[in-house]
């Protein structure tokens, strides 16, 4: 199944932008009459006919609407530090899309080895990466914040920063901490002071604009940190702590900071399943 983004949707007409055109009409080699696919980045999936087969701005009528298109029963919102590598942090982009993710927000820390991140090419990435697996949703990839900035931020549900040391408090596999958040009537210690599970949106808090789709409203609302290659400064996760993030590792292996980001997405996933 081809699927194609439109940037433009009332319910009742999909619009194309030049690319999207320009592969339907030209690579493809759709006409005017032909049937095609389209997806609006909010959740929703349309069958469609094409009626305006321009190359630059094409055009289809919807003749079905298939809501929370691919969607997934959380709403995840993954902090990671961008790596030096900018492929490495772009392959996490590309799996935790194809996995199940609503927000991805690039995070600046102390040590940090890239200081600054712009989101146009990841954006770009999840598209394609949400069009090959299958899901009418798209991830926000919000502007760039410090881990301290992030921290401070009022977010609902699950709240977990995963790092290599052992602080004041200890540590839980992440596995243990997603089952007992999903337990009827539990949430892990930590918790306190939270609100009760809602998922307002995946990037609700200042300075991060929510993203609300048609399936969002309801579901367990997860935020899960991850640092750069020299890991979180013992101060940025003392500071998450007192804001109510639960530490977490990931196990015994040591894992590079994508691989990491892609495992915790893993995890909520199946989790869910």
């Amino acid at each position: 199944m081809e699927i194609f983004y439109a940037y433009e949707s009332d319910g009742r007409t999909c619009r194309l932008d030049s690319d999207e055109s320009a592969h339907l009409v030209r690579v493809l080699r759709r006409r005017a009459g032909d049937e095609v696919h389209i997806i609006d980045g909010e959740g929703t999936m349309y069958r469609c006919r094409l009626t305006d087969d321009s190359p630059k701005a094409a055009e289809a009528e919807v003749l079905e609407a298939f809501p929370d298109w691919g969607a997934h029963p959380y709403c995840l919102t993954i902090g990671c530090c961008p790596t030096k590598n900018n492929e490495r942090f772009e392959t996490f982009v590309e799996k935790a899309v194809e996995i199940g993710v609503d927000c991805i927000a690039p995070l600046i820390g102390e040590r940090s080895e890239r200081k600054v991140y712009k989101t146009e090419r990841a954006e770009r990435i999840a598209l394609a990466a949400a069009k090959q697996s299958l899901k009418a949703k798209l991830p926000k990839i919000s502007e760039p914040l410090s881990v301290r900035e992030f921290v401070r931020e009022p977010r609902e549900g699950l709240k977990l920063i995963a790092y290599c040391f052992e602080g004041d408090v200890p540590r839980r596999s992440i596995k243990a901490a997603l089952a007992q958040y999903c337990q009827a009537g539990e949430r892990p210690e930590g918790l306190a002071g939270n609100a009760e599970v809602r998922a307002i949106g995946p990037c609700d808090g200042p300075g991060a604009a929510g993203n609300v789709g048609p399936g969002s409203v309801g579901l367990p609302q997860i935020t899960v940190l991850i640092g750069p290659e020299g890991d979180f400064s013992p101060e940025e996760a003392a500071e998450a702590v007192a804001n109510g993030y639960i530490p977490v590792h990931l196990g015994p292996s040591r894992l590079r900071t994508e691989t990491a980001a892609i495992t915790a997405a893993e995890a909520v996933y199946f989790c869910f399943l």
